[in-house]
């Protein structure tokens, strides 16, 4: 996917969810537990304004949340912070540097593909506590989610900031996980010290746990939004999951810490 594909899926799932969150502030989120939706667009609102800074200064900042938008209404602060946001993406070449997490991607482009998959996955949220129809994914934009989520969260993480991960990993006997959608897979490779990701063939060899399902439920998986119902009965389709449970709670637990 390219810089522009992302700012289009980012534009449309921002409408989305600024839509379904205007229904019901204080309806509780089935996939946010705890939160209510002004919770949710809260939040929402804090994670653009933080990446807007990031662009404007070069560096993220250490502050979170950012400091002075406590007191601010939650719909008002969703839409001025969009705006920012979308000010700066839009008026930066993709591979301007500026400052990110992840350390193999210092630039703009890395904050426009991180946007609009944060985006797609809270506007999930967002659909499932106003009770409406889940949108569909596109099968691009939740592919690359999957494919963010292990090699840039999980991946990175293990390797970055180890000792997180040590009450999980230090005692696996290390495991293989193989997830897939139609012919893209990935393999998973955990064990002390080490969440290494790969492309698989589908299929390709056996694996200690696989997760399948359409692109949309793979992604939903990941980010622990499967097969979750919303007030009215509305579902996010569940992948399949087929492993020992406790070999699938040390992937779970992995993407929990990573995705902090």
């Amino acid at each position: 996917m390219d810089h522009s594909r992302y700012l289009d899926c980012l534009a449309t799932d921002f409408h989305r969810l600024r839509a379904a969150s205007a229904t019901n502030l204080g309806a509780p989120v089935p996939t946010c537990p705890g939160w209510s939706m002004a919770d949710l667009v809260q939040h929402v609102g804090y994670v653009f304004a933080h990446k807007t800074t990031a662009m404007r200064e070069g560096a993220e900042p250490e502050q979170w949340p950012p400091p002075g938008l406590a007191g601010e209404a939650p719909l008002p602060l969703l839409d001025r912070t969009y705006s920012e946001l979308w000010a700066e993406l839009v008026s930066r070449p993709p591979e301007e540097r500026t400052g990110t997490w992840y350390r193999p991607d210092q630039s703009v482009g890395f904050w426009g593909r991180r946007m609009a998959l944060e985006t797609v996955v809270h506007r999930i949220d967002a659909e499932l506590a106003a009770g409406l129809p889940v949108a569909p994914v596109p099968d691009d934009l939740a592919l690359d989610g999957v494919d963010e989520l292990l090699r840039v969260f999980l991946a990175f993480s293990v390797a970055e900031w180890g000792g997180y991960f040590t009450d999980i990993l230090g005692g696996s006997p290390g495991r293989t996980y193989e997830l897939r959608s139609g012919e893209r897979a990935w393999r998973v490779t955990t064990g002390p010290g080490r969440a290494e990701v790969q492309d698989s063939a589908a299929g390709a060899a056996d694996a200690d746990v696989t997760v399948t399902g359409s692109p949309e439920a793979l992604l939903c998986w990941v980010w622990g939004r499967g097969a979750t119902a919303d007030a009215g009965g509305a579902t996010v389709d569940g992948a399949t999951v087929d492993g020992a449970p406790e070999a699938v709670e040390e992937l779970r637990r992995c993407i929990t810490v990573a995705t902090q």
